[in-house]
């Protein structure tokens, strides 16, 4: 029997309907202890009404019944629907405990919906993004991923890779079945194929890292060519301090905005020059940070003499401001005036197109740091199984093709170890 268990699902405060879920092999029996509605025969996924008996009061609500093995978790799920006061919920929260259940631990509905085979623990990880996504791009790749696109890719290499496993156990236990031994350029050709779609799943986390975090932008340039006027006018807001004073900005300033879904961190870093004072030559140490880590670099500058920072590691992105009282040079990406405007919306298509790509919340990506790991576990494995063909040693073959499977059952959670499925669960709330 499976313990039962119980919290409420609902988001804490107030709102028009709290949901109190039940899980496990007693639920039904709990809730119609509690409940005035004493059905004979009651039909799953069908609501009942009636009132909910509490300890000094009742509430008027409704009771849901999801039978095993049609429920989320995979076990008997009984819901109640209350109204959505924060007592009234936790007094049928509390009431559900006194009659037998357990207080639910962070993320325990999904990790039972794991263990009974409900969903993969790829799935369960683009639930989780999907609930904490603060872009759309984010919501729509955790979207991808709770929708099993990665599990399948996964099993489907898994599968193939099974089929390479069992024709190599074959060669290594029955050698003289065969008088020309294992077909190695045919091994070799496959262990390719699966290489290169492997490759490719992880060259997409560069891209599903930025969908997942932001995109660093660093605005720098000379003192006084408008670099907090265009983080303001990116931002549509005032944000950082303008001054015709020269060094006004000597630490970071940020703000985020959101292009085609994705978030994109603007930072306005401090005025570059030679001479500066010492509080000054704080900021400009740190801007010469920012810009060396930063994934796009925006290098403004007012005139013809264009700065070119030599510790630029990202996309530059080469700006001319004040286009609409100077002339604009040859050499520059774009030329756009913070004051009036002009240009802004190209220099937005031209910062979301630089990092992440146009449409690229439409695109299935790696957004996992985990899954990565796996990935890249995967494919050194499959570089030493093919190293090991070349040698002619199928019992190391074998053992690299079995880590390449093992580390792509990470992902899906065939071969991920307690300690995995538990981090995973940990991220959830209370009645998720």
């Amino acid at each position: 029997m499976s313990e039962t268990i119980a919290a409420i699902a609902t988001a804490s405060g107030r709102g028009g309907v709290a949901i109190i879920r039940l899980s496990g092999d007693k639920s039904l029996e709990i809730a119609m202890n509690m409940f005035s509605n004493k059905v004979q025969d009651i039909q799953p996924n069908y609501m009942y009404s009636g009132n909910i008996i509490l300890d000094g009061f009742e509430d008027y609500g409704f009771l849901v019944l999801f039978k095993a093995p049609k429920s989320f978790t995979g076990e008997e799920v009984a819901e109640f629907h209350c109204h959505g006061g924060v007592r009234i919920a936790q007094s049928v929260l509390k009431k559900c405990i006194s009659l037998g259940a357990r207080l639910a631990d962070r993320g325990e509905f999904t990790k039972r919906a794991f263990l009974n085979g409900k969903l993969s623990l790829a799935s369960a990880e683009g639930m989780a993004d999907m609930i904490n996504a603060e872009s759309d791009a984010l919501l729509r790749a955790g979207s991808m991923l709770y929708s099993e696109k990665l599990t399948g890719s996964v099993r489907v290499l898994q599968d193939r890779l099974k089929d390479i496993l069992a024709e190599v156990a074959v060669e290594i236990d029955y050698p003289e079945e065969d008088s020309d031994g294992a077909d190695l350029r045919g091994i070799a050709e496959r262990l390719s194929n699966l290489k290169v779609e492997v490759a490719k799943l992880v060259s997409s986390y560069d891209t599903g890292k930025k969908i997942k975090e932001g995109v660093t932008v660093a605005i720098c340039g000379k003192p006084n060519t408008g670099k907090s006027s265009l983080l303001n006018a990116l931002l549509g807001y005032d944000k950082a301090i303008v001054s015709d004073e020269e060094g006004t900005t000597r630490d970071a300033v940020e703000g985020a905005i959101e292009l085609d879904g994705v978030i994109y961190n603007l930072i306005d870093t401090a005025g570059i020059r030679e001479r500066a004072g010492a509080v000054e030559s704080i900021g400009i140490n740190r801007a010469k940070t920012i810009i060396a880590c930063a994934d796009i670099v925006l290098s403004v500058y007012e005139d013809e003499k264009l700065p070119l920072p030599d510790n630029i590691r990202g996309k530059e992105i080469k700006v001319f401001n004040k286009c609409d009282i100077r002339q604009i040079p040859e050499g520059c990406d774009i030329a756009v005036s913070a004051a009036t405007g002009e240009g802004l919306a190209e220099l937005k298509k031209l910062i979301s197109e630089s990092c992440v790509g146009e449409n690229a919340s439409d695109k299935a990506f790696i957004i996992e740091e985990r899954h990565f790991a796996a990935l890249k576990k995967a494919l050194n494995a499959l570089e030493s199984a093919e190293n090991g063909i070349k040698i002619n040693t199928l019992d190391i073959i074998s053992v690299d093709l079995k880590d390449a499977w093992d580390a792509l059952g990470e992902i899906t959670g065939e071969t991920a170890s307690e300690e995995i499925i538990s981090t995973v669960f940990a991220k959830f709330c209370v009645g998720k």
